[in-house]
């Protein structure tokens, strides 16, 4: 079996090696060994790089997509976790498509000026209301992690 070094999967791949050693810490990918000082690495590395890629452009996380494998390498994606990113692009593609077609209304709006147009008034509105909405969910304050339950449970057992 021929194993690949690390600047022939950098090359095939298109991952940098600096890359391809982070997802090597992160467990991602697997070397099998090593030339000199070079990592050697299954061909199937490839396909697994793919994979990974496919993921990042999807919007996933490494930490997403390192729990979308098995321990024993083979790809076990959650479907609940597929269909919750498509709920969010979708999400993001309508967001997107307002803005474009405000900025297309923008640029042709026959408006004295822009704070005169009604339509670009109302995406200020919107846009308003979601900074708005977005700056509480950020400064909502949230309990430590792991210690309400504590407290919860010595509390139980203290009549």
């Amino acid at each position: 079996m021929t194993h690949l070094d690390i600047s022939e999967v950098a090359q095939r791949s298109g991952v940098p090696a600096s890359a391809l050693r982070y997802y090597e810490e992160k467990g991602l990918i697997v070397s099998t060994g090593r030339r000199g000082l070079r990592r050697l690495f299954d061909p199937g590395v490839l396909e697994r790089l793919a994979l990974i890629a496919l993921g990042r452009s999807a919007g996933f996380s490494l930490d997403d997509i390192a729990r979308m494998f098995g321990a024993d390498g083979q790809p076990r994606i959650d479907r609940l976790m597929l269909t919750a990113k498509a709920d969010e692009l979708d999400r993001t593609i309508r967001n997107l498509s307002v803005m474009r077609d405000g900025l297309r209304h923008a640029a042709v709006c026959s408006a004295p000026s822009h704070m005169e147009c009604p339509k670009f008034r109302r995406i200020l509105r919107k846009a308003e209301a979601g900074a708005a909405r977005e700056k509480r969910t950020k400064a909502a304050p949230r309990p430590p992690k792991g210690k309400a339950g504590a407290r919860e449970r010595s509390s139980k057992a203290d009549p």
